[in-house]
């Protein structure tokens, strides 16, 4: 299942080439392009990879989008939250031909507004970023999502998404919460992204695990912490907690041998004979890389070169 170093190395190559030039290392820009480039390499169960499309979305589709939201989030701290997420949305859907990140929009996006001179991205600081949402932030917000169209989300009596935009985005969320980790995140606080899958990440690469072995395990405890959003939305939510279910007990098997096998079968079982795709959970995986990447504990584990922190912009 796992991809060997070598061979995730190479799948980074030429994608990591395409990151624009006026992107300094380790900003927010290239750690969001970075971000969304590891997660897609990475042979995460149930996800496209460089080696499991979807009909309808490939690993360059990823990448095109990683790479056309990298500007606006290089901008994010001179611009309120909602132009930084329309106008990330608009490039990634003007660089593909399907939804590829607005979830990864949507919680990158909060974390890259934090000011340099409120040092890492923290839960706490992601509040103060949210404390300074207005009703103009909601409706740019809310023409984001409508123009990424995404999949599954039904209809709604309150805030539906073909009707006009709320004047409190966090109060949309927040009915949403429910059922969707992303917008608990926005409505509830970002902790359990940073005591979930950024714990989970941050754990793996400590110990050594190589980086993209390191995905993998995040990805599996994430989907096992909770059911996975856009399984539940698209085949309903007994479908998503037996995922959950199979990815907890893999778990178990981290340090077998036999581990990639089991990993293996447990991807095979998302793809046929129905689409079982943990999209959600991918896009978390995205964020938690992205925070590793501004904080620099990801810079060792990282399979290609890359300037040493002290010579590349401030974190």
């Amino acid at each position: 299942m796992s991809l060997t170093p070598n061979r995730f190395g190479d799948a980074l190559a030429a994608p990591l080439r395409l990151i624009p030039a006026p992107l300094s290392a380790w900003g927010r820009g290239w750690c969001g392009a970075v971000a969304s480039i590891l997660e897609a390499a990475a042979a995460k169960p149930g996800n496209v990879h460089p080696h499991a499309p979807f009909p309808d979305l490939t690993f360059s589709d990823l990448v095109a989008a990683g790479l056309a939201i990298a500007p606006a989030l290089e901008a994010a701290t001179e611009k309120p939250l909602g132009r930084t997420i329309l106008d990330a949305v608009t490039a990634a859907r003007s660089a593909t031909r399907s939804n590829a990140n607005l979830g990864i929009v949507l919680l990158v996006a909060p974390l890259a507004a934090v000011p340099d001179d409120r040092g890492p991205a923290t839960p706490s600081a992601v509040e103060q970023v949210f404390g300074l949402l207005a009703a103009a932030d909601a409706a740019a917000i809310w023409t984001a999502i409508q123009a990424a169209r995404p999949g599954g989300l039904g209809t709604s009596s309150r805030w539906d998404l073909a009707g006009p935009p709320p004047p409190d985005i966090r109060a949309a969320m927040q009915v949403s919460a429910g059922h969707d980790t992303i917008a608990r995140l926005w409505a509830r606080g970002y902790d359990e992204l940073f005591t979930g899958p950024v714990a989970d990440l941050a754990a793996a690469i400590a110990a050594g695990v190589p980086l993209e072995t390191a995905i993998i395990r995040c990805h599996l405890r994430q989907l096992a912490r909770g059911a996975d959003s856009l399984i539940a939305r698209r085949h309903g939510e007994a479908t998503a907690a037996e995922v959950s279910a199979r990815a907890a007990d893999l778990i178990a098997w981290e340090e077998d041998a036999r581990w990639p096998e089991a990993v293996a079968a447990f991807d095979a079982s998302l793809r046929q004979p129905r689409r079982l795709n943990p999209g959600t959970t991918a896009d978390l995986v995205a964020a938690a890389l992205y925070i590793l990447l501004r904080d620099g504990r990801l810079q060792a584990a990282l399979p290609f070169p890359t300037p040493p922190r002290s010579l590349a912009s401030n974190p």
